[in-house]
């Protein structure tokens, strides 16, 4: 294998490359976060970068801006901080039909579906603005498309992916699934409903998550190499730790469920809200042994043996109120108080808690109030000037270190407040019941500090934790950058960047 350690001329282009799928959820963001550490292990200075993503599950920036979260992995795969640049427009759905614009980690407005359709090519020179940037200080970056080239109905305006790879001249490698079934038509489709000028920018294909021998799918990348004339790169086997990093879709969270859990493991049941948002706050739990993390799905009741129920975030908090009470989750979360039973509400779970949700500017809908399910004697407005932030806390009641980052739009008042969850700075933050058996903040990611999930699991269970979150994450990486090393053409691969 040839050295990747060499660095760019400064006169020279930065190497690039773009991973696009034949499809949504081919594994893209994990793949690119196993070849930004591979590449960093190399000696090289890495960067991510995705033009436009779609997801509520957004990272906070240390310069208070937002991203999504699988870019927030694929910096710490390069061993750096999140950056803005690393994914300039993001699209946060609150409805079926519209999604919050948040371009280089600002709120940028709220559109629907067919409006932004109109309005995305104009963002192109924000996008190319950012990636220029990353250029400056990198030896390679590698690149993440969204969804599928093949989507060809959307490629006028595109900035997501041909239309991004055609404005910034770098070359794709295309992905195709074939744990889904009909990994050949997929790719080769994608081959043929592209024109010249884009299928010219692919210069090789992989296929991803093979269960099995990876030589008994020899003749299928010949038939695929023979209808593109493109190269195949390799095959990359599944990689069953992927559930152990942190999830791009919180359906990914459900799947970790499989592992052998305590039979003494604190239990916690989340219920899975309409427009779940950074639920990311799941992740340390799900890995976590000696946790039991149930999501209940909708038309589900909440398991009557839950020690803790854990509200999450959402990025429509009074619709998700309204969707939680159509579930009848409102009753089971009651009944769980009145049975001594914990409640914990994050972000929109926090707000929900309370006695009121008021959205006097219709900032995520119609203006109008709802009432809360009366667990916290607070009430929130929402507002249009936004927090993001990341944040270092200690715990109210017995200084326990913890970080995490706010992203919110909501202010929250009253009683219950005056027993804060947490300290910033100084600064009460969150509320406690007078009963001690109802919380609420709005610092998401406080389960990944160690010290904070240890005394959460032994206050409420009496059970140790046997989870370094960030070192699991940090060692997966290590083994995901290794697997992908030993199954694809990583001298080809580096060849295609310009390396």
């Amino acid at each position: 294998m040839v050295d990747h350690a060499v660095h760019p001329a400064a006169d020279a282009p930065t190497p690039c490359v773009m991973i696009q799928g034949a499809g949504s959820n081919v594994g893209k963001s994990v793949l690119v976060a196993g070849l930004c550490r591979y590449f960093a292990n190399q000696g090289l200075t890495v960067r991510p970068f995705k033009p436009q993503n779609m997801s509520n599950n957004a990272a906070a920036t240390s310069d208070g801006g937002e991203i999504g979260r699988a870019q927030a992995l694929q910096a710490l795969a390069c061993r750096v901080a999140p950056s803005v640049d690393m994914n300039p427009v993001l699209l946060k759905p609150e409805t079926d039909t519209g999604a919050q614009i948040i371009v280089q980690g600002k709120r940028f407005g709220s559109m629907r579906a067919k409006e932004y359709g109109t309005h995305k090519a104009t963002l192109l020179p924000r996008v190319m603005d950012s990636f220029n940037r990353l250029c400056a200080t990198a030896d390679i970056v590698i690149v993440e498309g969204a969804g599928s080239p093949a989507e060809v109905n959307l490629r006028a305006g595109d900035i997501a992916n041909m239309g991004f790879a055609q404005a910034a001249d770098i070359p794709v490698i295309l992905v195709g699934d074939i744990d889904r079934g009909g990994v050949i038509a997929s790719l080769v489709g994608t081959n043929m409903v592209l024109d010249n000028a884009d299928s010219n920018l692919i210069k090789a294909f992989l296929i991803n998550k093979f269960r099995g021998e990876t030589n008994l799918f020899s003749e299928g990348l010949k038939i695929i190499e023979t209808h593109t004339e493109w190269g195949g790169v390799g095959i990359l086997p599944w990689f069953a730790d992927a559930r152990l990093l942190p999830a791009e879709d919180i359906l990914d969270i459900g799947s970790s469920q499989s592992m052998v859990r305590s039979d003494k493991a604190l239990k916690i049941a989340v219920p899975l809200l309409k427009r779940i948002a950074n639920f990311d706050d799941l992740d340390p739990l799900s890995a976590e042994p000696n946790i039991d993390l149930t999501l209940v799905q909708p038309g589900d009741v909440m398991p009557v043996d839950a020690d803790v129920i854990l509200i999450p975030g959402s990025k429509s908090t009074i619709s998700d109120l309204g969707f939680l009470r159509t579930q009848g989750w409102d009753a089971d979360i009651i009944n769980h108080v009145r049975r001594g039973g914990r409640v914990l509400g994050l972000c929109g779970g926090y707000q929900m808690l309370g006695n009121w949700v008021h959205d006097p500017y219709g900032i995520e809908g119609k203006v109008g109030s709802a009432e809360g399910l009366g667990l916290l004697d607070v009430e929130t407005f929402l507002a249009n000037d936004k927090t993001v932030r990341q944040v270092t806390a200690t715990t109210a009641a017995s200084g326990v270190s913890v970080s995490g980052y706010e992203i919110h739009v909501g202010r929250t008042r009253g009683n219950d407040r005056d027993r804060p969850l947490l300290m910033i700075e100084g600064r009460p933050e969150g509320a406690v019941s007078s009963s001690g058996l109802v919380a609420g903040s709005y610092v998401h990611g406080i389960f990944s500090s160690n010290d904070f999930r240890s005394t959460f699991m032994q206050q409420l269970g009496g059970i140790e934790s046997q989870l370094n979150y960030d070192d699991l994450v940090d060692q997966i990486l290590d083994k995901l950058a290794d697997h992908i090393a030993t199954h694809l053409d990583m001298d080809r691969i580096a060849k295609i960047a310009g390396l």
